[in-house]
């Protein structure tokens, strides 16, 4: 399977190149964090986030997500979700390194991954409450998290839309 990671910080983009690579005619699979923000906040949990928890909810729909796809791109993974608990400063839960050595073990996911790169700005939204100068410290926890598992990172900087998916295209077998 040809299943590639787009990773990166928060409002780089990662959702609106996912967009057009869906477009293209693509697989693509959605990002599993902001659904469980929006499932917790609706239940009346206004910063989920701040409970351990957390990460491995996203961890469950993740693996979730990914049993039931095929080749395409994955708007993250659980090596994001430990970046994640990282940053917020929750130790590794049993479940998230249990994933971990599972799509170790499988090579699950390719190990190119593109690092989508911030544009310069975040824009707020209900489940995206992170400043720019947070975002730029959470894009480097990513960057080493995935460098420290093994992975190569395939930078895609700042650009327009075409130019970015045109990049991330021609990396894969896809074209």
């Amino acid at each position: 399977m040809a299943r590639y990671i787009l990773t990166g910080a928060p409002g780089a983009g990662k959702t609106a190149l996912l967009r057009l690579l869906e477009r293209r005619g693509h697989a693509v699979v959605e990002e599993a964090a902001t659904d469980v923000i929006a499932l917790e906040q609706a239940l009346g949990r206004d910063q989920p986030w701040t409970d351990a928890g957390f990460i491995d909810e996203i961890v469950a729909l993740q693996k979730q997500r990914q049993m039931g796809a095929g080749d395409g791109f994955f708007d993250r993974s659980p090596v994001c979700a430990w970046a994640l608990g990282e940053f917020l400063g929750f130790a590794p839960s049993p479940a998230l390194r249990a994933e971990i050595a599972r799509i170790d073990a499988g090579r699950v996911y390719e190990r190119q991954v593109f690092f989508i790169q911030t544009l310069g700005f975040v824009t707020p939204t209900a489940a995206r409450r992170i400043s720019y100068p947070d975002a730029l410290r959470f894009e480097q926890v990513h960057l080493e998290t995935y460098r420290r598992f093994g992975y190569e990172l395939v930078l895609i900087p700042p650009a327009d839309l075409e130019t970015r998916a045109d990049q991330v295209v021609a990396n894969t077998p896809f074209q």
